[in-house]
């Protein structure tokens, strides 16, 4: 009864994320918990060797996903969805959305996943000295206008997607500074885009004619706690079909995928960082003082307040991972049974926790797409053996956890052991770690690092929108670190796993037999096609 009185208030707060394979919408109460949530499953398409999602299934994804948190609402608690107090909205991370004077898209959505802006990237490296990933927004922009692409010269807004539904609903071209710092870098002293970097852009762009400057194109950067606009009518026609939702609700930040997860796993204090493993994989550690020199393995982005991170990006997670499991689940299926697939990943997961610590000779990749940071532009799922190798199935599942770790651990390796950047605790969240302690452990190993899981792991970015969100209407005059730890967390610190040497000294060993065969994955890469 309480929670049906709150949601007819309109006291309940929403945070809805994009994510890579779901879009998911949780609705939290006055203390933080999720009381309702919804979702809905999508994938990228790879159309003229661009990965994208259709504009239209964008539009249908995020008015899908409400309706089934409104009929979750209206299932558990007899209520109809009329107000909120607030909403957030987040994405996944990057990509390229450029819109025309009259908001028509240019170019369909380059998402974070592609690796076709290499030209672009090393030449904005070189002239900001500082790193730009292939998947930034500014890559994207400047691959655009070295490819002597039409579309740039109508170019009057781009933005990520978080910031386009964001733009939808609203009415504001803002962006969260976490997210924002995936456009393009951020200056720490301004919490904003760097000027001087903007200025540099302009000249090296000086000579095509075009009629806008960097500036004028880029959304406005706000940081946590900050109002971003309100629902507007036309807003709330979108979101909800129905007509039911009400105009006027306060709007956060749009914020990105690793923001989220940040929030979400209470990891935005300095020496604490997180990892989303999913059907993507990254890294972030809050910095205690910035890196000594740039590197292309690591990018440089911001907490949702602003404060620098360091974040190791892998385009590839656990999915290779999944197709080896699903071919365990059509054996089963040959025999007639129809397997519950929570246990059999938990049978297959706890089955690779009694492999050889180096995983006995065999070896894979994950490489379904390219991954920036061991230098590949296209991927091949890939597994190899030697003639003599210990090739057992808590092998084989151990192989293949420790791939979708590898190409994280290589990034991550050169901030721990290089920069000697310290981390008292990572957090894990994300599908890697739901069955107890598998992920978590190799994880571990693969940081060389203690490793939390929180019982909220499992809720993951959306709920930590909604947070901020709530931030933004609770947290004046508090720090986001102290509202976390005093208003959402209370305290609990997640069950925390220490890395086992031996499991370290596996892990060390098997990525020096990966990094030597990298050559192959790149002919593979190269070569074989259908």
């Amino acid at each position: 009864m309480d929670i049906k009185n709150l949601i007819e208030s309109g006291k309940a707060v929403m945070g809805l994320e994009f994510g890579s394979t779901r879009i998911k919408a949780v609705l939290i109460d006055e203390e933080h918990k999720p009381i309702a949530t919804g979702s809905y499953d999508w994938e990228n398409e790879l159309v003229n060797g661009i990965w994208t999602y259709d504009i239209n299934t964008i539009h249908k994804g995020l008015q899908s996903c409400y309706a089934d948190m409104v009929k979750d609402v209206k299932d558990k608690y007899g209520v109809s969805l009329k107000k909120l107090a607030a909403i957030g909205i987040s994405g996944m991370m990057h990509g390229y959305l450029p819109f025309d004077k009259d908001d028509n898209l240019l170019a369909p959505f380059r998402t974070w996943r592609n690796t076709i802006t290499g030209e672009a990237a090393a030449a904005l490296t070189k002239e900001f000295d500082f790193n730009i990933p292939q998947r930034w927004s500014i890559a994207h922009l400047y691959q655009a206008i070295l490819n002597g692409e039409e579309h740039v010269k109508d170019v009057a807004f781009f933005t990520t997607l978080a910031g386009y539904i964001h733009y939808r609903l609203s009415g504001e071209k803002v962006l969260g500074v976490g997210e924002a710092s995936g456009m393009f870098p951020i200056d720490d002293n301004t919490c904003d885009f760097n000027a001087g970097m903007i200025t540099k852009f302009d000249s090296l762009v000086a000579g095509k004619g075009f009629s806008w400057k960097l500036g004028d194109i880029l959304p406005k950067v706000l940081s946590a706690g900050q109002s971003a606009g309100k629902l507007t009518e036309a807003g709330a026609k979108f979101l909800d079909v129905s007509g039911e939702l009400e105009a006027g609700i306060p709007m956060c930040p749009p914020e990105g995928d690793a923001g989220t997860g940040m929030v979400a796993t209470n990891s935005v204090l300095k020496r604490t960082g997180n990892v989303s493993a999913g059907t993507s994989f990254f890294a972030m550690v809050v910095l205690e003082k910035s890196l000594s020199k740039v590197h292309e393995e690591l990018d440089m982005v911001t907490t949702p307040d602003g404060s620098p991170v360091a974040m190791a990006h892998c385009n590839n997670g656990t999915t290779d991972l999944n197709g080896w499991v699903n071919l365990f689940k059509e054996y089963e299926q040959a025999k007639g049974n129809e397997p519950d697939m929570g246990e059999l990943y938990g049978l297959l997961y706890n089955k690779a926790l009694e492999g050889d610590k180096n995983c006995g000779g065999l070896l894979a990749y994950n490489y379904n797409a390219g991954e920036a940071i061991t230098g590949l532009n296209e991927g091949r799922p890939l597994f190899v053996r030697t003639p003599d190798a210990k090739f057992t199935l808590a092998n084989f599942m151990r192989s293949h956890l420790y791939a979708s770790l590898a190409t994280l651990k290589i990034g991550c390796d050169i901030l721990f052991k290089e920069e000697k950047a310290g981390v008292d605790k990572l957090y894990g969240h994300g599908g890697f770690f739901k069955t107890k302690g598998v992920g978590q452990s190799m994880l571990a190993a693969a940081m060389n690092a203690p490793v939390a899981v929180m019982k909220t792991a499992g809720e993951g970015g959306p709920w930590g929108m909604a947070i901020l969100a709530a931030y933004m209407l609770n947290g004046s005059g508090v720090s986001l670190s102290d509202y976390l730890k005093d208003k959402v967390f209370g305290g609990d610190e997640g069950e925390v796993l220490n890395p086992d040497p031996a499991d370290v000294k596996g892990f060390d060993d098997y990525i020096v037999a990966y990094k030597k065969t990298l050559a192959a994955e790149a002919a593979a890469a190269a070569n074989f096609t259908i």
